[in-house]
């Protein structure tokens, strides 16, 4: 029996440039709130030798005494961190796995692996594409479903850590090459091909939109099927672009994701300074936090997973799990933030609208599964495929000169 993923291309192949997922190294670095980083900074710059040294955390790439470059784009020094005792540098959005964005120190002293080369294109028009391993099946990604890992492909304006809950490591794909929306990180030829089959204008844009819609897994990473006919196209790009705008949460220019009318979640009971558990009422279509409450929430957003693992528990488990004491971790909070609750009702709305969505995706996977596909035969014969070596390496971006380790300069 044929399936949609049949000869289907991977996303490795039309979007061949890729970066590993950054290696942070210590926990410390990142936080739901951006006061516990300025808190755990200023602990650690005030103390002193073996003390500093045990809040750090070494690893065998970053210790106290390890001289980098700076990370680009970001006004970080460069000196040896045993030797600092400045302000701490301001926060970031950054992904932390699927759906989570908390706040980052951005200094290359602290981070084991950051990928500058990633830090060089992220940008007000920049996205990044991340595989989400052990994806669903042939049905619709994210089908709620017992056992159902959730979807295949996702995309953020923030720098993401590219991580499945579990740990596991995937690989980013930013949109441009270049600073400034620059050079489309897309296959050579393919946006022409599509263009000559479809007979409209296709771009990077429409192409990442489409990989959202219908991308599954196969063998050896994620597959994108690509339909033969026009109309289908067409349908499954715009159905791309709805699923791209609730992804972003307004950046880019977009709205932020609402529910229509009185589908809204509110906040319904305070949520207690420190919520225990957070369960589901299905009855009352309510997430309780403790003795908070908040509803209405759709049953789609509460069953809706990633990497096979709920994605409101995970949210909420980032926010409440105890720390070591005596851990620049255990700076955190005394209790819930108020920013907290907006955040939350944020994100059930995302995922409530990403599980509307399914059914169309379902559908989607159904015409292409029994319509005609652009296979790699194709792609092969149009010369798209095998991709030329260089697209799947790092453009030379650098119009100016990047300080290096100790206030050097460097060049790349």
């Amino acid at each position: 029996m044929r399936t949609v993923t049949d000869d289907a291309p991977l996303l490795d192949d039309l979007m061949p440039w890729s970066v590993r997922s950054p290696r942070l190294g210590r926990d410390w670095v990142v936080a739901p709130d951006a006061r516990s980083l300025k808190a755990r900074w200023d602990t650690l710059v005030r103390a002193e030798g073996p003390e500093r040294e045990r809040l750090f955390r070494p690893t065998r790439a970053r210790t106290p005494e390890s001289s980098v470059s700076a990370l680009p784009g970001q006004p970080t020094g460069t000196g040896r961190f045993s030797r600092e005792s400045g302000p701490c540098p301001a926060p970031v959005r950054f992904g932390l796995g699927p759906f989570d964005e908390q706040w980052l120190i951005p200094d290359h002293r602290l981070l084991d692996a950051a990928r500058p080369e990633l830090w060089r294109v992220a940008d007000e028009h920049q996205l990044f594409a991340v595989e989400q391993p052990g994806a669903a099946g042939d049905g619709a990604a994210g089908d709620g479903a017992a056992g159902d890992p959730g979807p295949a492909l996702l995309v953020s304006a923030v720098l993401p850590d590219g991580r499945s809950p579990a740990g596991r490591s995937g690989r980013i794909r930013p949109l441009h090459r270049r600073p400034g929306g620059a050079e489309p990180n897309i296959a050579p030829g393919l946006a022409d091909l599509l263009t000559a089959r479809y007979r409209q204008e296709v771009t990077a844009e429409q192409i990442l939109a489409w990989a959202v819609a219908a991308a599954g897994p196969v063998p050896g990473g994620c597959g994108v099927p690509l339909t033969a006919d026009p109309r289908l196209w067409s349908s499954g790009a715009e159905l791309g672009e709805q699923l791209l705008r609730i992804q972003l949460r307004g950046a880019r220019g977009g709205d932020r994701p609402r529910l229509p009318g009185g589908r809204r979640p509110y906040v319904r009971a305070a949520v207690p300074p420190r919520p225990e558990a957070l369960t589901y009422d299905p009855g009352e279509e309510a997430l309780l936090l403790g003795t908070g409450r908040v509803s209405p929430v759709p049953a789609g957003a509460w069953d809706f997973t990633a990497g096979g693992v709920r994605v409101l528990d995970l949210w909420f488990a980032r926010r409440t799990a105890p720390a070591e004491p005596g851990t620049l971790e255990a700076l955190r909070p005394g209790g819930w933030l108020p920013e907290w609750n907006s955040e939350l009702l944020e994100l059930i709305t995302v995922l409530a609208l990403l599980a509307g969505l399914r059914c169309d995706q379902r559908e989607l996977r159904r015409e292409l599964a029994s319509g005609p596909r652009i296979g790699r035969a194709e792609l092969e014969a149009a010369g798209v495929l095998p991709v030329p070596a260089a697209a799947r390496l790092p453009a030379s971006v650098l119009d100016h000169h990047e300080e290096g380790p100790e206030g050097q300069f460097a060049l790349v």
